[in-house]
């Protein structure tokens, strides 16, 4: 007897109270200890995604979270908008941060001046100094108190138990200093060196340093949170392309309704210059639509009747009426957001690593300050230059960068991705990115157009091209054959097309029938050969040299003369030989992968500059994935573009697998990255752009890892001031910060 696996849920939590990395790794740690739950918490975006099965339900997530000393909802649904309505106004988030770093800032400075510049010090200079400082120490840095507060009740410790203890110690021992000992005195003097090195225990009030760092954390804390929310933007940007409502057709008569109301098979119009809806299929109309928000691409594609255009693309030419295929959370649009935004959640290994040493940093911190504090009054220094450097070592610490060094890359690598038609599917794909060597591109639809199209006219003296397009683009255009149908859309860019008489296809040899009062006949020499028309010299030349490049020649002959020959193929896209290129200079080897034979794949191949060495032809669709297994046991790296359904097991066997969003869905789902836009450039793209996030995020980490490596000996030693080590701390985070948003200029 089998029993069936419990089925697994996964939800998204909204995460509030987070102010560092560890609060985020302390959240995670208490939700996996639960039976059946697997969490990942994200400090950047302030979510967890946590997948739970048996009885685990979302109210006991949400109580453990709560109990840990946090908040935890469920994302509220977006609200419909009424047709026609102006949006409100979002809250301003930051207005209380705001609030408090504008208050220590003004009431710091003074206090700040005061203690460094001897001549600002008239007497009892240091009672208006405890004046200001008071309010910055309790106002201000009251999130700092309170998160502090609320961590010691749960057993735990954050960054904002180290910046609570370090403040709060300081101005306590100024109290102490003012009340009970000579700081008070007037005409008492305060000596400040904003330079490294051992204090010599004259300075015996530390209010410069309890309001400095407040002020300097906050404004730390106030950067990263707007920045945070920057990073975030182009997602936001993305979810709020769609249209709001749309017009539809009932009965004959256009209404418009929400966007929520729209259902598959209804049909809406979309008139010039308006977003079009929801994914569809164009049923009446022909225009040309612009996809640039979507994919990248700024040449607007012509679509007509049958053709498939997608939601928040925008009709830039005629009226069209679309009949809605997909709504909802099913259309591109959607689908992308979903795949950016699940990227955004993920956790690179190196992120992994950072998070656990998040996770035991603090204690270590507080440690080592109680460490430096018992060092110093051992050596007999005194309380001054030990409480100094204790305070200095609470202060400098800072796993805040540790946290954000690969969320923030994340955010805006895979924001920036997406409004360039790159969708990125996690961080893992990053790193693998960076270890590719080999690339296989699949021929049809990914190196060509995966269309036959009409690439040459040959003509016999005395006849125009547009002669023998007019005549055989009439006659083609009465078969249904992929070459026909590229012959008859060339000759129909030409002009209008005139009727056939007498129609009749031959089978395995061409078309023949009277246009114009000409007999003419298409297809195969042979067929020519029997109506006794006979290719010249110069055509049967042209025939050879086409046949030799592995395209397809058509005869053309009329009036009993052959006349032309027209050279037909999948043509090779404009950018493929410019993204090869691009794909070596990245030090990758392009393989060119093809069930065609080998002519026609070696063909392609010289003309996008692949070496006939690197061609794999004569390949069928179940054969794909032994291909790349076999270069992958060679030793190789491969990432592998495709579009198709036959494409999808290869591309998810490769080692990075990059599909087209041309393609088909199989195809899409298989691969680690999407290209929405049908274009190889984007996979070269694709690779810089994951790279480039890749190194952003080993340097953020760098700086980090290096900072804390650095700082926190300076501090124990006691040759840094707590007020400088308050704003080298605030800076490394907004650098972290900083340094993520240059991605943002990624071209």
């Amino acid at each position: 007897m089998t029993t069936q696996a419990p089925a697994s849920t996964e939800v998204e939590l909204s995460i509030g109270g987070m102010t560092c990395a560890s609060c985020a790794a302390r959240i995670e740690k208490k939700l996996n200890r639960m039976d059946g739950v697997a969490a990942t918490v994200n400090y950047a975006t302030e979510k967890a995604k946590v997948t739970f099965e048996g009885e685990v339900e979302v109210a006991d997530l949400i109580a453990t979270v709560e109990a840990t000393g946090y908040t935890a909802a469920l994302p509220e649904p977006p609200a419909a908008e009424p047709a026609g309505a102006e949006r409100a106004e979002p809250a301003d988030e930051l207005a209380p941060l705001r609030q408090r770093l504008f208050t220590a800032l003004a009431l710091a400075v003074p206090v700040i001046a005061m203690a460094m510049v001897p001549a600002l010090q008239f007497d009892n200079w240091q009672w208006l100094s405890l004046t200001l400082a008071a309010p910055v120490v309790t106002y201000a840095a009251w999130p700092f108190h309170k998160a502090a507060f609320t961590n010691a009740r749960h057993g735990a410790a954050t960054m904002d138990t180290l910046v609570s203890l370090g403040t709060g110690a300081a101005f306590l021992w100024s109290l102490w200093a003012l009340f009970f000992g000579d700081a008070g005195m007037p005409g008492m003097r305060h000596g400040f060196e904003f330079t490294i090195a051992r204090s010599d225990g004259a300075s015996d009030i530390y209010l410069e340093a309890a309001a400095g760092v407040t002020a300097f954390i906050l404004a730390g804390r106030y950067f990263e949170a707007r920045s945070k929310r920057t990073a975030g933007a182009a997602l936001k940007a993305l979810l709020e392309l769609g249209a709001k409502d749309v017009t539809v057709l009932r009965g004959g008569a256009e209404v418009r309704i929400p966007i929520a109301e729209l259902a598959v098979g209804t049909r809406f119009v979309v008139r010039p210059g308006e977003k079009i809806a929801t994914d569809g299929t164009v049923v009446e109309g022909a225009s040309a639509v612009d996809a640039s928000m979507l994919t990248g691409e700024s040449v607007p594609v012509e679509v007509g009747v049958g053709a498939t255009v997608t939601g928040a693309t925008v009709n830039a030419g005629g009226r069209l009426v679309v009949e809605a295929t997909r709504v909802g959370a099913d259309t591109q649009l959607a689908r992308m957001a979903r795949l950016v935004e699940d990227a955004q959640n993920g956790k690179a290994a190196a992120q992994r690593l950072a998070d656990r040493i998040s996770a035991v940093f603090v204690p270590i911190v507080i440690t080592l300050a109680v460490a430096t504090l018992g060092y110093w009054l051992g050596t007999g220094e005194g309380w001054t230059a030990a409480f100094t450097a204790a305070v200095a070592v609470l202060i400098i610490a800072c796993p805040c960068a540790l946290g954000l060094a690969t969320p923030t890359a994340l955010l805006v690598g895979t924001g920036r991705g997406a409004q360039l038609g790159i969708l990125i599917k996690g961080p893992e794909v990053l790193e693998s990115t960076r270890k590719v060597d080999t690339i296989v591109l699949d021929k049809t639809g990914t190196v060509t157009t995966g269309q036959m199209t009409l690439l040459a006219v040959h003509t016999v003296e005395n006849v125009t091209e547009a002669e023998v397009l007019r005549l055989a683009g009439a006659l083609e255009h009465a078969s249904e054959h992929p070459i026909a149908r590229a012959i008859a859309t060339a000759a129909a860019k030409a002009g209008e097309l005139p009727a056939v008489e007498g129609f009749e296809n031959v089978p395995g040899l061409g078309v023949q029938g009277v246009v114009d009062g000409h007999a003419v006949v298409a297809g195969r020499e042979a067929l020519l050969n029997e109506w006794s028309q006979y290719l010249p010299p110069a055509l049967a030349e042209a025939k050879r040299g086409a046949e030799s490049a592995g395209r397809t020649a058509i005869a053309v002959g009329w009036d009993g003369e052959a006349r032309a020959v027209l050279e037909v193929a999948d043509a090779v896209k404009p950018t493929s030989a410019e993204a090869v290129g691009r794909l070596r200079a990245l030090g990758l080897t392009p393989v060119l992968l093809t069930g065609d034979n080998r002519l026609v794949a070696e063909a392609v191949a010289a003309e996008v500059g692949i070496r006939p060495e690197h061609v794999i032809a004569e390949v069928m669709p179940q054969d794909k994935v032994d291909t790349v297994k076999r270069l992958q046991s060679e030793g190789r790296v491969v990432a592998m573009v495709g579009d198709g359904v036959n494409d999808a097991a290869a591309l998810a066997q490769a080692d990075l697998g990059l599909a087209m969003g041309t393609g088909t869905d199989a195809a899409i789902e298989a691969g680690d990255l999407t290209l929405v836009r049908g274009d190889l450039l984007a996979a070269a793209d694709a690779i810089r752009l994951s790279r480039k996030t890749l190194g952003t995020i080993k340097s953020n980490l760098f700086w980090a890892f290096g900072y804390n490596v650095a700082a926190l000996p300076l501090a124990a030693a006691g040759l840094l001031n707590p007020m400088i080590a308050g704003a080298a701390m605030a800076f490394s985070s907004v650098f972290v910060v900083g340094n993520s948003l240059r991605l943002r200029r990624f071209r």
